[in-house]
């Protein structure tokens, strides 16, 4: 069989060249010719690049909107209750995920337990980095009964498909996308172009067949998925694992899901049976001190449609250097520098002689403004060395003006603090509840002024 015949097409332009050069001869841009497969000519039209293949001649055909009928979406539980939370209630026919992640945090095992709880969709597992072998032997430390589970030793984009449509799963997974190369293109696996057109002949398949498909993909260092950004916008869903793959508690975050909530999170166990699912993950992010510790306060987060409870936690020590260290974990630092300006400005406190560390409990990552108030109290009661109360929460954005600005669902998320037991809470005025919460006492406050007579 001979090899289809590739081109190159710039970034830029669009402009198509025989063979690859330094420089566009069209727009004179520097690299950015990319390999791209080239289709014959099709009758009436012209030839196009490999994405649209299997579309070319065909008629295309406008429906007005109020004909269109709407079908509620099919959905398949996983077994795995977190994995059902973050995918939005359950698997959908026809749904491409994308599960990215540090290298031994757990996609390979999730996965593989997943597929074990599936097998009467005939699932088949890809595997391009390990062996059958290794496969098995993973099953078997697991404890999985997936005697009908499905697996390839395959990284060529065509056998794959052609094993697929011969044994015709009802959901599969490729680990990992990065190892899958297409014969279109002579270029690497793991190069742009390959990863591009990789990608989209899988999701095609997937469309076309309403298999639903799982991609494995690399992170690079600075935690993103490895390759190009239209490989996110190729598919349905996108999943990040969070955490520290030495430790046992791993954090599923949805940041993109055309089919659930974005920014849902599941909160998984590392044990020797693999991943469990961790129904209220406020107990594990809680540590409960045998006495009040300064510098510790228990804010209310919102990941997705879950509020939960977290431990933030700040240290202010004096600096002996010419810059005082910044340094959050778990938090976004420009957030923490924000804070302390408005700490100086509004409330007279400076501490640029002051080192400042700032930490989430457990690994999690909160991005939401909310996380501003309950910073700022923890800053104050380690820079005062004052405790804060143990049955006091917290939550509220701090604005530049000085005023504490209110967060959406704050009185659920006080229900959800009253619930573990939490008497006392410091929120914006705007976010006081219409009734009150039994046995819960709520302070509004307006203003970072209020906050020091507060404190």
């Amino acid at each position: 069989m001979a090899r289809a015949r590739s081109q190159y097409q710039c970034t830029e332009c669009g402009a198509l060249h025989p063979k690859w050069g330094g420089q566009c001869g069209d727009c004179g841009a520097w690299n950015t010719l990319e390999e791209v497969a080239a289709e014959p000519p099709t009758p009436g039209g012209k030839g196009g690049n490999s994405r649209h293949a299997g579309y070319a001649g065909e008629r295309a055909s406008v429906t007005p909107l109020g004909e269109v009928r709407l079908e509620a979406e099919a959905r398949t539980p996983t077994g795995q209750a977190e994995l059902d939370r973050v995918l939005g209630s359950g698997l959908v026919h026809g749904s491409v995920v994308l599960i990215g992640g540090d290298p031994g945090i757990g996609k390979s095992t999730l996965l593989l337990q997943t597929l074990a709880g599936l097998q009467a969709l005939r699932p088949l597992y890809v595997t391009g980095e390990e062996s059958l072998q290794q496969v098995s032997l993973r099953a078997r430390r697991l404890g999985l009964e997936a005697d009908g589970l499905q697996l390839l030793a395959e990284t060529c984009v065509e056998r794959i498909l052609d094993t697929a449509r011969r044994e015709r799963p009802g959901v599969m997974v490729i680990d990992s996308i990065q190892t899958a190369w297409t014969e279109l293109l002579q270029s690497a696996p793991g190069s742009v172009s390959q990863l591009r057109e990789s990608a989209a002949r899988l999701v095609r398949h997937a469309k076309q067949t309403h298999t639903a498909l799982f991609l494995v993909g690399h992170v690079t260092k600075e935690g993103q998925l490895a390759g190009p950004r239209v490989l996110e916008h190729m598919v349905d869903s996108v999943l990040y694992f969070e955490g520290d793959p030495g430790g046992r508690y791993r954090v599923l975050r949805a940041v993109k899901n055309r089919f659930g909530a974005v920014n849902e999170i599941g909160v998984f166990a590392m044990g020797e049976d693999g991943l469990k699912g961790v129904s209220n993950p406020s107990a594990i992010f809680l540590s409960r001190h045998e006495e009040p510790v300064p510098g510790s306060v228990i804010m209310v987060t919102r990941e997705g449609t879950r509020p939960m409870l977290v431990e933030v936690q700040a240290l202010v020590a004096e600096s002996h250097l010419a810059n005082p260290r910044r340094v959050t974990v778990g938090l976004e630092q420009n957030r923490l520098a924000m804070l302390l300006a408005v700490l100086h400005r509004h409330a007279g406190i400076a501490m640029y002689d002051q080192d400042v560390f700032a930490n989430i409990v457990g690994g999690v990552r909160v991005t939401e403004t909310a996380a501003d108030l309950p910073l700022l109290l923890a800053m104050l009661s380690s820079f005062r060395d004052r405790p804060l109360p143990p049955d006091l929460v917290a939550f509220g954005e701090i604005g530049l003006a000085g005023e504490i600005r209110p967060v959406p669902n704050g009185e659920e998320r006080l229900r959800e603090a009253a619930k573990h037991g939490f008497r006392r809470a410091l929120v914006p005025k705007a976010n006081t509840p219409r009734k009150a919460i039994p046995g819960m006492e709520v302070t509004a406050l307006s203003r970072v002024a209020e906050l020091l007579d507060h404190f």
